[in-house]
């Protein structure tokens, strides 16, 4: 479906083998739900590589991209639980960006996920628009695809340096443009990495000439909307 709100926090992390099952409890159990629950925020969602680094990737949908500099979310950032503090110090090879939503167009959601994180070395607004024009509207319209996503990454926007990030052992990587793919088959993907979504056919509309790819499928995802459906249902049974 097309994404719920204009911002988008976008995280490619892995994580230390032996902690990878205490990785998946706490992001399902404690984490997503505490970061869903902040003003702004709309949706989050987990998925699992299929091919391609790092292993996990998720992403924030908010309603803006303010949502995600925010005094109550950089309280979170800088107020870790344990379990939190106990997980984080295990993160790798960490991605982070904060992004506009440049283009969103779908309906559904699909169970696979392509991500492409791009750089350019042209025009900001002339490679937005020919990326769209000429590649991403027509994938959109592509048997299986259900939802095509442009994301631009807001470089210097963020909330600084954090007790979270702190425990991640220091920065964390962005990304200047990020392309999300959602798909129904997983082979849908190969056919648009071989056609319009090829490095060639990136190239000729302005992307740099190295496309960090990664093809994942749904693990979990959650709604505000489910927030507060649980909580109704909690109220009816007290």
């Amino acid at each position: 479906m097309s994404l719920l709100g204009k911002g988008v926090l976008a995280i490619w992390n892995g994580i230390d083998p032996e902690m990878e099952g205490e990785f998946l409890k706490w992001h399902v159990h404690e984490h997503i739900p505490e970061r869903v629950a902040l003003p702004g925020f709309l949706r989050g969602r987990r998925y699992v590589a299929l091919n391609g680094e790092p292993k996990f990737f998720n992403f924030y949908e908010t309603s803006f991209a303010s949502d995600l500099m925010s005094p109550a979310y950089r309280e979170a950032l800088n107020d870790p639980s344990e379990w939190t503090r106990e997980v984080v110090r295990f993160f790798r090879d960490t991605s982070r960006t904060i992004c506009n939503v440049a283009m969103t167009e779908g309906s559904g959601e699909g169970a696979f996920i392509e991500t492409l994180r791009l750089q350019t070395r042209i025009e900001a607004s002339g490679f937005r628009r020919r990326l769209v024009e000429t590649v991403l509207n027509t994938v959109a319209q592509e048997y299986g695809v259900v939802g095509t996503h442009l994301l631009e990454g807001q470089a210097g926007q963020g909330t600084g340096e954090t007790a979270e990030m702190r425990l991640r052992g220091g920065p964390d990587e962005t990304a200047a443009w990020v392309v999300l793919v959602e798909t129904v088959q997983a082979d849908v993907i190969e056919s648009l990495r071989k056609g319009l979504l090829s490095d060639g056919n990136l190239a000729a509309v302005g992307a740099d000439p190295e496309v960090r790819r990664g093809t994942y499928v749904l693990q979990f995802s959650l709604a505000k909307s489910d927030l507060i459906g649980k909580a109704k249902r909690h109220r009816s049974f007290a």
